[in-house]
């Protein structure tokens, strides 16, 4: 299979005509099938890349263009941490398989307290990506975007999905490195993401109102709050359901 970009014809002018750029004419031919002609466009290629397997999309570093279809995800309430400044920032690092589906608030300490035990407790039954979002006290908006909701585990899961990011107020993702698997893990003591070093790139204690953020070999990051240890003004944990 090969991918060219072609010319028509107009039929009045007999001039060449250039295809438009969001159009690709793949041919397909085979010793024992007839060669046909399949036009699809831009769009149909990333979800047909949306398509392919969580293993495969760890393999290789997905690319995030900011053209992906420019629409800002439905949320299902009203964010009191994110307006379209961070969702516009947000939606073009998320993996394809996030894209076009709407939000669904899953936990909110403005809803229902500050608690990791009920935090878990929303999460429970879920399979679908989370997006966590903190603002400290010193009004700082930073979090994660993990590739499995949180829950109670004896080990680290997630994938290579999974990434930290923090508005300074200048947008910054930190994306995985490939030098350990520390994605995320959780007691009912504490809900850790990224670590193997000397701290973790996001921690929250049980009551979610004490956090810390340090730079951490999963991210390479630098630390997401204005000072490593830092007190929670607020938080939301949204989740894409389709």
């Amino acid at each position: 299979m090969w991918t060219c970009r072609v010319q028509g014809l107009t039929e009045k002018s007999r001039a060449m005509k250039l295809l438009p750029d969001n159009i690709k004419v793949l041919y397909f031919a085979s010793d024992c099938v007839e060669p046909y002609v399949e036009i699809i466009t831009v769009k149909d290629t990333k979800r047909r890349l949306s398509l392919c397997s969580s293993e495969d999309s760890e393999a290789e570093e997905p690319e995030y263009h900011e053209d992906v279809d420019n629409i800002l995800p439905v949320l299902s309430d009203h964010s009191h941490l994110m307006d379209d400044h961070h969702l516009e920032r947000l939606v073009v690092q998320m993996p394809p398989r996030t894209q076009g589906y709407p939000w669904h608030l899953a936990y909110s300490t403005a809803v229902h307290g500050s608690s990791l035990k009920t935090l878990y407790r929303n999460m429970a039954g879920l399979d679908s990506p989370v997006l966590l979002v903190i603002k400290d006290m010193q009004k700082k908006v930073f979090g994660a975007f993990c590739s499995d909701p949180f829950r109670v585990s004896k080990y680290c899961y997630g994938t290579g999905e999974t990434f930290l990011f923090s508005f300074n107020p200048d947008f910054q993702s930190y994306r995985w490195s490939g030098e350990n698997s520390y994605f995320v893990s959780g007691n009912m003591e504490s809900l850790q993401i990224g670590g193997g070093g000397g701290g973790f790139g996001l921690w929250l204690d049980a009551d979610l109102y004490h956090g810390s953020s340090f730079s951490c070999p999963t991210f390479h990051n630098a630390p997401l709050s204005t000072q490593e240890d830092f007190i929670v003004q607020d938080l939301e944990v949204w989740t894409v359901q389709n």
